[in-house]
């Protein structure tokens, strides 16, 4: 455990810290309605429209997170020629994330995850379906190389590089080479969430994944500690990174480093879960923000594990502040 003073001192050390954030860039919109009756055609809810609002999700969820700590985000990233694309740069910069290193390619739609939410006497909204409009094509030719170039003109200015490969195309190899190589070049801290394939990130300093992920990789399930211990130790040495983090759902995250033994940390919020949307962009971008402002890695994980508990008490992709994250370490 991490005394609570020493994680409370830490956060205004988090204040100004630079992270650039490379990866899947999405449009999230939500269609709210009130239910009034069931369809005639369907066994479905009819709504009456309530409302229309717009969030940046993918990879500008964890930038919305480090800006809400108070850390500085600069976003890399592809949309498509089209309104989407504008709202998305739009919300992009009223958030405060540093957008001018999102790409415009104009063969591809900006990424699109439309939610359709009742409404009614719950107290939260209730989420009916989702329509994803988008195309996983990786990047290539003129898109990638402009990626590339912002990557080489923006990495010497930060003080950590995070890739959020939500596999609609931007995490390519040469896009991941680049960011490593660069990081590695100018002495910065290189993480990743991976959603998938974690072998595409060797190297790294710091990898997360969820245990879904980690049991996929590694072809088994992952049951007791001795499990979760062994999947660390096996996936620290297979892809040669200082370390590897777990997230574990309401069992909490574990993880191992070259310098800090295996450790399991419970959820610090179990009781008052509603949406687990983003639960894991707020962890990795609060685990690279905090070891980019010099804590350890265990009190980095601490953190993470505080404010993922903050933000699945809210609709949606969220973000927890300074002041929630304080209150949360000296409540919870």
């Amino acid at each position: 455990m991490v005394a609570r003073d020493t994680l409370l001192k830490s956060l205004p050390k988090l204040v100004g810290r630079r992270i650039l954030v490379i990866g899947d860039v999405f449009l999230d919109e939500y269609i709210s309605g009130r239910a009034t009756r069931l369809s005639r055609e369907a066994p479905i809810p009819v709504l009456e429209f309530v409302g229309r609002r717009y969030v940046p999700g993918g990879a500008a969820n964890p930038s919305n997170n480090i800006v809400a700590l108070g850390g500085i985000a600069y976003q890399v990233g592809v949309i498509g020629d089209d309104e989407e694309g504008k709202t998305l740069l739009a919300k992009l910069k009223e958030a405060g994330i540093d957008a001018a290193a999102v790409v415009t390619d104009p063969s591809r739609p900006t990424t699109t995850k439309t939610r359709i939410v009742a409404q009614g006497s719950l107290r939260f909204p209730q989420q009916l379906a989702r329509i994803d409009h988008l195309d996983r094509r990786p990047v290539a030719g003129k898109v990638e190389k402009a990626i590339v170039a912002h990557l080489e003109a923006l990495v010497p200015q930060v003080d950590a590089v995070l890739i959020s490969d939500y596999r609609t195309g931007v995490a390519s190899e040469a896009v991941v080479t680049a960011s490593l190589e660069l990081a590695r070049q100018h002495g910065k801290l290189a993480t990743v969430d991976s959603q998938g394939n974690l072998h595409k990130f060797s190297g790294f300093d710091l990898v997360k994944c969820n245990q879904r992920e980690a049991e996929a990789v590694l072809g088994r399930t992952l049951c007791s500690e001795d499990d979760f211990q062994a999947a660390h130790e096996q996936l620290l040495a297979e892809l040669e990174v200082q370390a590897i983090l777990i997230t574990r759902g309401p069992e909490g995250m574990s993880l191992l480093g070259r310098d800090q033994p295996y450790a399991h940390i419970p959820s610090a919020n179990v009781s008052e879960v509603f949406d687990v949307t983003g639960a894991g962009d707020t962890v990795i971008a609060v685990a690279a923000l905090a070891l980019a402002a010099g804590l350890d890695l265990l009190s980095a994980a601490h953190l993470a594990n505080f404010a993922a508990g903050l933000v699945v008490r809210k609709l949606g992709n969220a973000a927890a502040t300074s002041e929630e994250l304080a209150w949360a370490i000296e409540n919870w």
